[in-house]
């Protein structure tokens, strides 16, 4: 059955009639064009609420948007809709996605697993994460969001079998030959000078390895030059990359997820973490980055002790990609390390 305007609004009805949850909660408001969402959008700005507006299209593709360019959902499916539209209503009226999946599931048991799955349908297993987040990837997300111990966190992975080679790849960025021929690590430069000398030029280092089967590089800026030469790097083999950025003084924090050449967004260009609210998946619902959010929504439900989103955000990277980095070799300053080399004359 085609959506429309009148069935969405008497299914809505039906859906919140009696459910003591859903008490007071109308339909939000249904545009039927750009122009029309955009003043929906704007009204919602003016009255200080940052609730869901649908645009419902001509082919009755129901789209759940914050705002008037974000959206976050597209569906045909009737009883999916009326499922986002609640789960949206009661996500801002709880205080836990523990409480959330709760609500929903006193609204069909159904919903409730839904909710938990973070998926678009019930029909997914769910295990618990037996893990301690802090003990993978997320131990490093607070000090990153001051850019320490770097501003970018960069991961490459290559085909099944292969491995991107650490060490060719912090020289085709511009690491000094010497000290990676050497094999420096981080305690080798906290050594000299009591570490003083190195904490004055740690914005001109980097440090690199591999974990969880893909190859880290991890640093601030890079230096004039990096990767001219593309054979080499082509010769790596890459074919997935992950770059986490902060930029901590304009509280700017992105995620780049690129995939045999092509950035994994649903077109919505590189993804700021900010947008990403507790209990809300940060992004488009059945998109191509749908697998992050499912492990956004177990990272919560899993670790109610977690309060901080990142933390809770990098432990979701660690689960859906396996994205690691070894917290007892930063630690014990075992990583490997290696300045920028000096450009002569």
């Amino acid at each position: 059955m085609e959506i429309t305007k009148r069935a969405l609004a008497e299914a809505w009805q039906r859906t919140a009639a009696g459910q003591s949850l859903l008490h007071g909660v109308g339909l939000p408001p249904v545009a039927l064009s750009d122009d029309e969402l955009e003043t929906c959008a704007e009204r919602l700005e003016e009255a200080g609420e940052d609730g869901l507006c649908l645009l419902l299209d001509e082919g009755g593709t129901v789209r759940g948007h914050h705002g008037p360019y974000r959206e976050v959902f597209a569906t045909r499916d009737l009883e999916q809709a009326l499922y986002l539209i609640a789960e949206a209503a009661v996500c801002r009226r709880v205080g836990s996605p523990e409480e959330a999946a709760d609500a929903l599931g006193r609204i069909d048991p159904a919903w409730g697993r839904r909710f938990r799955s973070g998926g678009l349908d019930d029909t997914e297993t769910v295990e618990a994460c037996g893990s301690d987040p802090l003990e993978g990837l997320a131990w490093i997300a607070r000090t990153w969001r001051e850019q320490a111990p770097y501003t970018n966190l960069v991961f490459y992975r290559a085909a099944p079998g292969r491995t991107v080679d650490a060490e060719r790849l912090a020289l085709l960025y511009g690491a000094d030959p010497e000290q990676v021929a050497a094999g420096t690590r981080l305690k080798d430069l906290q050594a000299v000078d009591g570490g003083r000398a190195h904490w004055d030029r740690q914005g001109e280092s980097c440090c690199f390895g591999q974990a969880g089967g893909w190859t880290f590089l991890l640093y601030h800026d890079t230096p004039p030059g990096a990767f001219a030469d593309k054979e080499a790097y082509a010769a790596l083999g890459i074919e997935e990359s992950v770059r986490l950025s902060a930029t901590s003084a304009k509280a700017i924090y992105t995620f780049d997820y690129v995939r045999d050449g092509r950035r994994v967004d649903d077109e919505w260009g590189v993804l700021e973490l900010i947008w990403y609210e507790r209990g809300l998946a940060p992004y488009l619902r059945g998109g191509e980055l749908d697998f992050l959010n499912r492990a956004v929504r177990r990272a919560e439900l899993d670790h109610p002790e977690v309060t901080n989103t990142f933390e809770l955000y990098f432990h979701a990277l660690e689960e859906s990609l396996g994205l690691r980095l070894p917290r007892r070799d930063f630690t014990e300053g075992e990583v490997r390390v290696a300045y920028w080399a000096r450009k002569q004359g």
